[in-house]
């Protein structure tokens, strides 16, 4: 006699061909941002949620608050799926929005191609890939017809590259969505527990525009610029020196990058303006972070005669640390993992930042677990050829929805 367990996986491959169906039409629908026009990749969405018997709320985010973020258009999806009484509600949180293409590209971006068992384009593996993954792992999971408590929701949001308040955030803050348990889109080999912070600033360095002939009558804001950037670069140096105590997480880091300035190759540059980014690891306290990369921007300029600075903060994400709450859902992946991976699945952290904080900020325990490779390098996402491997994908869905079963079955 088959175990729930095969009954689920069995599922999940006779629907398998569907799902990556499902992945193909996911990424053949761009989701760049900028320029962040995500609406009609979430009405695509609804759209074959519907064919599945899946009914999405959705959510439009003003226009307003969607253009002030530098995007035109953000609609949230929320598919509710109640069971019984007295269980939890587990989120499944997937992201669909992604930074464009770029160049180098061997297949189409958003042509959904297979080649040697991997699915490429843009946001095949973060994040398009576990809407695939948590849609098919709720219908297999109800494909068994076995009695449920508590229930699940599919939140498929569109603002993670730009920090999540108008994605997860947004939902949290109108009272949308309040799940006991939430698990974030990740990648296969790890349960992710903590991630960095993440500080954004916009730093621009003011002078005076003059002819190149006559370069003493003005002031080079791009020589400014260079002695603010050294400044910074003997900063990250010393952040190598402390080290985070979670597995996973080493230092902090900081990185530039974007730059621009100048109007021709003939012009003293008047203006240049920088975009860095600043990595806090949990233990650090992001005010403190925030003050002290000030601190040295304004030192640096302080002693460069003509030049001002002003600094913009774009971004301040904390850090996730775990919440004791989240044991049960790390326990159940790591226990699938290993049974369907054929290797220990370690709970650890990440560099990386993500929206989950959001949850965690609000008591939520989270974690981060869906279909990937081993390491972001590996997947190539942000880079040209972004790819996820059908087999982490086949499996991954298994893991999910036997931990579905392990903390929803009433038995």
């Amino acid at each position: 006699m088959t175990t729930p367990y095969q009954q689920l996986d069995s599922w999940i491959d006779a629907h398998f061909d569907e799902q990556v169906r499902f992945l193909q039409e996911m990424v053949r629908v761009p989701t760049d941002t900028p320029p962040g026009n995500n609406a009609p990749h979430a009405e695509r969405t609804a759209e074959l949620l519907a064919a599945m018997g899946l009914q999405a709320e959705k959510h439009s985010v003003p226009a307003s608050d969607v253009q002030a973020a530098g995007m035109q258009s953000i609609t949230n999806l929320v598919v509710r799926r109640p069971y019984s009484a007295g269980g939890i509600i587990i989120g499944l949180n997937a992201h669909g929005d992604v930074v464009p293409p770029g160049e180098g590209w061997t297949h189409d971006p958003y042509g959904g191609e297979i080649a040697d068992g991997q699915l490429y384009g843009r946001a095949t593996a973060v994040s398009k890939s576990d809407f695939s993954s948590y849609t098919f792992a709720v219908r297999a999971l109800e494909s068994l017809s076995l009695p449920l408590k508590g229930g699940v929701e599919l939140l498929f949001t569109y603002d993670e590259e730009f920090g999540g308040e108008l994605g997860p955030g947004w939902l949290l803050e109108k009272g949308l969505t309040k799940p006991d348990l939430l698990l974030a889109a990740g990648f296969s080999y790890q349960v992710i527990t903590a991630h960095n912070g993440c500080l954004q600033m916009e730093v621009t360095v003011q002078g005076k525009m003059a002819h190149a002939a006559i370069p003493e009558s003005g002031v080079d804001a791009l020589q400014g610029a260079v002695h603010i950037l050294n400044a910074l670069y003997a900063q990250n140096t010393l952040y190598k020196q402390v080290t985070s105590e979670v597995d996973g997480i080493n230092h902090p880091y900081l990185n530039v990058g974007r730059i621009e300035g100048g109007t021709n190759t003939n012009v003293v540059p008047g203006k240049v303006v920088f975009k860095l980014d600043r990595r806090m690891i949990p233990e650090e306290n992001p005010a403190e972070v925030e003050a002290s990369v000030r601190r040295v921007i304004a030192d640096a300029a302080a002693h460069l005669p003509g030049i001002t600075v002003d600094i913009k903060r774009l971004l301040l994400a904390n850090s996730m640390r775990p919440l004791a709450g989240n044991k049960p859902l790390v326990d159940a992946l790591r226990k699938h993992g290993e049974a369907l991976f054929g290797e220990a699945i370690p709970a650890m952290g990440t560099p990386l930042y993500t929206d989950v904080r959001l949850f965690a900020e609000r008591g939520i325990p989270g974690v981060i677990y869906g279909a990937g490779p081993r390491t972001v390098l590996e997947s190539h996402a942000k880079r040209a050829d972004e790819r996820v491997s059908l087999d982490d994908l086949r499996k991954a869905t298994k893991v999910v929805a036997r931990t579905l079963l392990d903390l929803l079955h009433t038995a």
